[in-house]
């Protein structure tokens, strides 16, 4: 980027000089007025221009020292000046950018929100976390005006800040073992291909053999849609040594609960569906109807690698069987956790586990919000 500076009485004579000697591809930077006749000089204006490096060099004009309607001789000190300022203007190009990622840009455009240059790295985490535009929004305004100014120069306490604020945010149910003589049962819903009946192997040998408490754990399927569900649930009770109760209709589920009435848990594996396939989910509510006299805990299983908008789609459809609690799959699958967290908070819905991969009964994590904060964090799930 080659700058020429013209000069004339006028900024209008300056500027025409301009154009003379570079045409119309020149660019003003400035004009200015660069004398006075209080000085004892002329009226003098001096216009600075802009040629791309691009151009023939041949056709650069040499610094001229012709002002219109004077005498170049008497105006010498005036002359145009060869400059270069690639430096700066790169540098003013590093600023335009910074100011850009500090502007609050929701597509919405609902909200007004200057982000400090000290919460930038935080508000592009957000962003490519895909965390709720609203949400993100509130956090961000509360905490610009109530973090101390002392803790806003250091990023590791301003990192710090938001870890808390998530955690306050997530809503997390603890596993808490059940006692020698209690029995729990549990039904496990959700799309197809969400991992119902893998979760479900995983939970049932975490009870069975990994707590120490030596739980009897068994397992009803309502699956008999599926190509190989029925087969996959008995290789995994097979190789557990675990009771399974195949169920094809909702008034033979009494029977089968009771032929499991020593099991401390219960897990019931249901037919997956689209969330629009209403009649399949009806079906499901048929099945629980018939046992409502005993308590069931339904757990929504969901994927984590799919949109907060599909999540919200999910579970709206299946809310009609009164959803008790949250686990999510797929962490694994995602670069992306802010759906997760902003959605669970908007439902109100407690998480359960998270599971991380297809091992049995390993790639399953008990929830816990510093973990999904980590991810949330880093980007990036790890395998415990």
């Amino acid at each position: 980027m080659n700058m020429l500076s013209f000069l004339g009485e006028t900024p209008t004579i300056a500027l025409r000089n301009a154009q003379i000697e570079c045409g119309e591809d020149a660019i003003v930077i400035s004009t200015k007025k660069i004398s006075d006749v209080s000085s004892g000089n002329p009226d003098m204006y001096e216009v600075i221009v802009a040629l791309e490096n691009s151009r023939d060099e041949s056709k650069v004009p040499i610094a001229k020292k012709k002002i219109i309607g004077h005498d170049p001789k008497k105006d010498e000190k005036f002359a145009a000046q060869f400059y270069d300022f690639k430096s700066e203007i790169m540098k003013m190009q590093d600023a335009i950018e910074q100011v850009q990622k500090s502007i609050w840009d929701p597509k919405s455009q609902l909200f007004d929100l200057t982000i400090p240059p000290e919460f930038v790295d935080i508000y592009n985490l957000f962003e490519q976390n895909e965390f709720d535009q609203e949400m993100t929004y509130t956090i961000l305004k509360k905490t610009i005006k109530q973090l101390p100014v002392a803790l806003k120069s250091n990023p590791k306490k301003v990192n710090d800040f938001f870890k808390l604020i998530l955690r306050r945010i997530v809503p997390i149910k603890h596993e808490v073992p059940l006692r020698k003589h209690q029995r729990k049962i549990i039904m496990m819903v959700g799309p197809t291909g969400v991992g119902k009946t893998t979760t479900i192997a995983k939970l049932a040998a975490r009870y069975a053999y990994k707590l120490g408490s030596n739980y009897k754990v068994g397992i009803v399927t309502l699956d008999s849609f599926r190509v190989g569900a029925i087969e996959q649930l008995n290789a995994y009770t097979n190789i557990m040594r675990l009771p399974l109760e195949v169920v094809k209709k909702p008034e033979d589920l009494v029977e089968a609960l009771l032929r499991l009435k020593d099991c401390n848990y219960i897990f019931i594996d249901t037919a997956g569906s689209s969330q629009y396939d209403v009649d399949k989910i009806e079906l499901i509510n048929e099945y629980q109807q018939k046992v409502e006299e005993m308590p069931i805990e339904k757990v929504l299983v969901l994927p984590a690698n799919v949109k907060q908008t599909d999540l919200q789609e999910i579970y709206t459809n299946y809310s009609r069987l009164n959803i008790d609690a949250l686990t999510f799959t797929k962490l694994d699958e995602t670069i992306s956790f802010g759906n997760l967290i902003s959605f669970a908070h908007k439902t109100k819905k407690s998480i359960t586990y998270f599971s991380v991969g297809q091992n049995v009964p390993d790639d399953l994590i008990v929830s816990d919000s510093s973990f999904l904060i980590e991810c949330f964090m880093n980007r990036y799930c790890p395998r415990r």
